[in-house]
């Protein structure tokens, strides 16, 4: 798992709109939102989708871009995006190689069954690269107003 201070691993996936992102696309930018979530069109995945969707006028005030990434298809991400009018980039990591590099790929259990998956978490990244909160195992419910504090916090 990384740790705050540490530099965010650079990644390049494709995403929604038929783009390829970087996070080296947003250097200079004020603030990355980077959250992690298990699967498109989930409810809990969903609430946090469009609690960051509701508020994305503040966070663009603010100065923050918001990536979200799960390792389901472009094409989920598409229909996700579309049915919620999600306005921020959604950024698909189908080979796990970002989810693991940002150690939210991991073990879970559910109804006493084990498996892999992505633990709902959060890095606000700053201007330099450098990763400055991670929220783990994020509960839905008013975390996108902790983040959007986090951000306007920063320098």
């Amino acid at each position: 798992m990384l740790t705050e201070g540490e530099k965010a691993p650079d990644f390049t996936l494709p995403a929604t709109g038929g783009k390829t992102i970087s996070l080296m696309d947003y250097a200079g930018k004020k603030a990355v939102v980077l959250y992690f979530y298990p699967k498109d069109d989930t409810p809990g995945c969903t609430k946090e989708a469009c609690f960051f969707r509701d508020i994305q006028a503040e966070f663009d005030a603010a100065g923050a871009a918001i990536l979200g990434v799960s390792v389901d298809s472009v094409r989920s991400h598409e229909k996700f995006a579309e049915k919620y009018h999600l306005p921020f980039p959604l950024l698909s990591d189908e080979d796990k190689t970002v989810v693991s590099a940002y150690g939210v790929w991991r073990q879970k259990s559910n109804y006493g069954k084990t498996y892999f998956g992505t633990v709902r978490t959060t890095f606000l990244i700053d201007t330099q690269g450098v990763i400055r909160k991670i929220w783990p195992e994020v509960k839905v419910e008013g975390h996108v107003d902790e983040v959007l504090g986090a951000v306007r916090a920063l320098p």
